[in-house]
């Protein structure tokens, strides 16, 4: 089952102005700047915009395909969130038990500090808890954020590796100290890769599995997998070889074969129409087709900023979340009408993944939007290209 499509002007959308976004897309393509895209807009729970332009493999010379399967990495973070939020609601978890309740191995963690140019360590002061897992105030962080001495020792470890499992993963996480205090900064992390193991550990499945299980077959999302199924290998988007602005390019994940890791942060592959699915649920507050995984005040609770006045640790995290947001719970969330540099109502929620995927959903707009490309370096940029230019062909 796919969503409804109906034409743009019907739901208050320009045809003109959406067939202006593919243009320059197509553009894009053409200057060789972009390999290929697909995009979808949505409103009312209707699609006005489901379209392709470019190349889904610039190596082979394949045309684009709306039914092409992309990398979406952290977006897969607000996936596992909801599967956290479903385990909160049956009641097998609060937001405030400390991770080591469910991992142990988090029990005695450190905080590293600076002091007359050495490192030192102490106890935390509080454990981290799960909210904290959900909001990325735990005091973890991404090695790819900075240089301190914390982050040296996540590349040492090569925690990134997806040649662990996510047991084995979350054992020698929690033996790097913690870059800051629980609940004192936010700062983008591997947070999300440590609650898929919480998720495994409450619901006796692996991450995978429940993922399958209880939110992509009732959702109808078919082809979104840890691992893209071989029938479908040859509609897997591809990156360029090379950087077209001649920066170094990101190596992407193999997403042909399942990894020992499944990261709850960034190890999905999914096609534009089950992520599409996926954000009319959000969307409805927790329900689709009939099928409810959620209650509506708790899409409301995750959609909502839960940050407050605690500050962003990093540039590489104040990078991320834009002027005039907050973040919720596997969201950025928008705080203010404007200060931030592209539109979008108060409460709208977004995030994007590292090939170059992104989305956002204006709940005060009955409006949604995604861009599936897989273009490492150039995500900043057509993330905000695509914003302005949907915004731009509302007519009500």
């Amino acid at each position: 089952m796919t969503l409804k499509t109906i034409e743009p002007e019907k739901v208050g959308l320009c045809p003109q102005r959406l067939q202006r976004l593919m243009t320059v897309l197509q553009d894009e393509t053409d200057r060789k700047r972009l390999p290929g895209a697909v995009a979808v807009v949505a409103r009312h729970g209707q699609v006005a915009l489901f379209d392709s332009v470019g190349l889904l493999n610039p190596a082979t010379g394949v045309a684009m395909t709306p039914e092409a399967h992309f990398r979406i990495y952290s977006m897969t973070k607000p996936i596992v969130s909801v599967a956290a939020m479903m385990l909160m609601e049956e009641g097998r978890l609060l937001l405030n038990d400390p991770v080591a309740k469910f991992l142990p191995e988090f029990a005695a963690q450190q905080v590293a500090t600076m002091a007359t140019g050495t490192v030192q360590l102490q106890p935390a002061g509080r454990a981290a808890t799960l909210h904290d897992l959900l909001r990325h105030t735990a005091g973890m962080t991404y090695e790819f954020l900075g240089s301190t001495p914390v982050q040296r020792q996540y590349t040492q470890l090569r925690i990134g590796s997806r040649e662990r499992s996510l047991a084995e993963f979350t054992q020698q996480l929690a033996g790097l100290p913690l870059i800051f205090e629980p609940g004192s900064a936010f700062e983008y992390s591997r947070a999300t890769d440590v609650l898929g193991r919480v998720i495994e550990v409450i619901s006796g499945q692996t991450l995978p599995d429940f993922l399958a299980e209880r939110i992509f077959e009732p959702l109808g999302m078919h082809h979104t997998a840890f691992a893209v199924a071989e029938q479908h290998h040859e509609l897997i988007a591809e990156p360029f070889a090379r950087d077209p602005d001649g920066g170094v390019q990101m190596r992407v994940i193999d997403v042909r074969a399942d990894a020992a890791l499944a990261s709850g942060g960034g190890g999905l592959a999914s096609t534009a129409m089950d992520y599409a699915r996926f954000l009319q649920f959000m969307l409805n507050r927790g329900e689709l087709a009939g099928v409810r995984l959620l209650g509506p005040r708790t899409v409301d609770f995750m959609t909502t900023d839960h940050l407050g006045d605690i500050p962003v640790f990093s540039a590489g995290s104040r990078s991320l979340l834009p002027a005039g947001h907050g973040f919720g719970l596997g969201f950025a969330v928008r705080k203010h009408l404007g200060v931030a540099p592209v539109p979008g109502s108060v409460g709208t929620y977004f995030w994007g993944g590292l090939a170059g995927t992104t989305f956002f959903v204006d709940p005060a707009l009955d409006l949604f939007g995604i861009l599936m490309l897989q273009a490492p370096n150039q995500r900043e940029y057509y993330r905000m290209l695509f914003r302005d230019m949907v915004y731009a062909a509302l007519m009500d």
